[in-house]
């Protein structure tokens, strides 16, 4: 409010002076900084060599949990697919490889500003992947995961399951279809020596692979790691009790590198059931 406008009104220019304080501070700043951001823009974009850069970059630290190619593996999204959760603009894309997103295990990072930027225009190079329709009835698969296979009892999707393997809410949009099939078929395929999480200190598995501890009394136990460090390891046993375990009470900390999950053969899963839990798979795309 314009304080002469309000003093000719009968206004007392200080109440007029507060009303407008009010108004600035409620101003709608999120999306005063969202039009901000619209205006930046990747200044390697018209770097032909930024894209080559990014992809080496790319790889040596982002591939482990998005995939070589970017189009999903063991924790992160498809980031060939267009959907960019967290923004679609260059200084959005940017902001999340720098800050991370609080709450995900997408971590913060340290790269130079020119390092970000040419990710940024690897990303934008690669076409988006194609998305087949599938064979598979997506309403059968979901009976089967939940009810026939019993895939819920270890594998959570929108907040009901277990808690052993991986939650499967959003596998439809951070999993490939031959990623999924793997993940049935050979689980232990991306438990191999040296896929490990470049963010953790401790050289933890990048995915959940088989860990048993034993024991001083001689007693074993076998689960997933949900957290481990010099002095202790937080356990999910078989039975999905989080179990915390202080190191110097332990004999050994055995990590199998395979799977919990056992491997699905045709045998086990014909062609038209996993057709069908691959089609309610990728129908999972978070709510």
């Amino acid at each position: 409010m314009d304080t002469h406008v309000a003093q000719r009104a009968g206004i007392p220019a200080f109440i007029a002076f507060s009303v407008l304080l009010i108004v600035l501070a409620t101003a709608p700043l999120p999306t005063l900084q969202a039009a901000q951001e619209k205006t930046i823009s990747n200044p390697l974009a018209s770097d032909a060599a930024a894209p080559k850069a990014g992809e080496l970059l790319f790889r040596s630290n982002c591939s482990p949990c998005h995939g070589l190619n970017a189009r999903g593996g063991g924790r992160g999204p498809d980031l060939t697919s267009g959907r960019w959760v967290h923004g679609a603009s260059d200084a959005a894309i940017f902001h999340t490889i720098t800050t991370g997103v609080p709450g995900t295990q997408m971590p913060a990072n340290s790269f130079e500003d020119s390092e970000t930027w040419a990710i940024v225009a690897y990303l934008r190079s690669l076409a988006p992947s194609t998305h087949a329709s599938l064979p598979g009835d997506a309403a059968q698969g979901e009976k089967l995961f939940t009810q026939r296979f019993g895939c819920s009892s270890c594998h959570m999707v929108n907040g009901k399951g277990g808690l052993l393997g991986p939650d499967l809410s959003r596998a439809g949009a951070s999993r490939s279809i031959a990623y999924l099939t793997d993940s049935i078929r050979q689980p232990d395929k991306d438990l191999s020596d040296g896929m490990l999480d470049p963010n953790n200190h401790y050289g933890l598995p990048l995915v959940y692979d088989t860990v048993t501890v034993t024991l001083k009394s001689g007693d074993t136990l076998t689960g997933v790691a949900s957290n481990e460090d010099t002095f202790s390891i937080q356990l999910i046993d078989s039975a999905q009790h989080l179990r915390l375990l202080l190191k110097s009470e332990l004999k050994s900390v055995h990590h199998e590198r395979k799977s919990l999950m056992p491997a699905y053969s045709e045998a086990m899963i014909g062609v038209t059931d996993l057709e069908d839990l691959l089609a309610y798979l990728a129908s999972l795309r978070g709510r």
